[in-house]
């Protein structure tokens, strides 16, 4: 990878690690009993799997720990993109509340958009487990970014797609249909890398990492 230090992306994946924390503690009863349990899922899963009740406590253990660690592999998705040049990763909360915003002073070309400076990117780990109140509040979001910013583009990445697209993103609002651009995370590597293949070359040295600390 070029647009990152072989320092740094280990840094951000030993971070990313850390940020794990109490999710790699093991569980008592309280903990256990943090979450709101369904005990008749539990039962029904019990008797249509065959498993045992030890089985069934284990695999909500493990569904409340992949739960909560969907954030971190957000964080992953979202910081990596501080190392990149041109791209900037605002406080959370901060400056629209953009997960990454892209400035290119030459300017990049973007279909339905023309030539524009700057991208704001709004990234999910999955398109399709956006509700529609959480898209139309999205959509609002972008709207909102074109009036106050002429010379920009709003992006929905998203991290986990069924296949590498650019594509126009439509949905409904206030009764009136609007669109914007839905970008899997490749295609978004590349437009701010200017490089193709990138994303393979960023889970792979996730990979190689994982397994030297397992080694060490």
């Amino acid at each position: 990878m070029n647009f990152i230090t072989e320092q740094n992306f280990t840094d951000h994946v030993k971070t990313t690690i850390e940020n794990y924390g109490e999710k790699l503690e093991p569980f008592d009863l309280k903990r256990f009993n943090k979450n709101i349990i369904n005990p008749i899922k539990l039962i029904f899963e019990k008797t249509v799997y065959q498993s045992t009740w030890d089985e069934i406590v284990s695999n909500e253990i493990f569904r409340q720990r992949d739960k909560s660690s969907n954030n971190d592999i957000g964080y992953f998705h979202q910081r990596i993109f501080q190392y990149i040049k041109n791209c900037h990763v605002p406080p959370n909360g901060e400056e629209g509340g953009w997960d990454v915003i892209y400035e290119n002073a030459d300017g990049v070309s973007i279909s339905d958009s023309g030539n524009v400076h700057t991208v704001y990117a709004e990234m999910k780990n999955k398109h399709n487990t956006m509700n529609s109140a959480s898209a139309g509040k999205t959509f609002i979001k972008m709207q909102n970014q074109l009036l106050n910013d002429d010379d920009c583009a709003c992006f929905l990445v998203e991290a986990i797609a069924r296949r590498s697209q650019n594509i126009k993103w439509e949905t409904t609002v206030d009764k009136k249909k609007v669109g914007h651009k839905l970008v899997s995370l490749d295609q978004f590597y590349a437009l701010v890398t200017g490089g193709r293949c990138v994303l393979p070359n960023v889970y792979g040295s996730s990979f190689g990492y994982r397994k030297g600390s397992e080694r060490a």
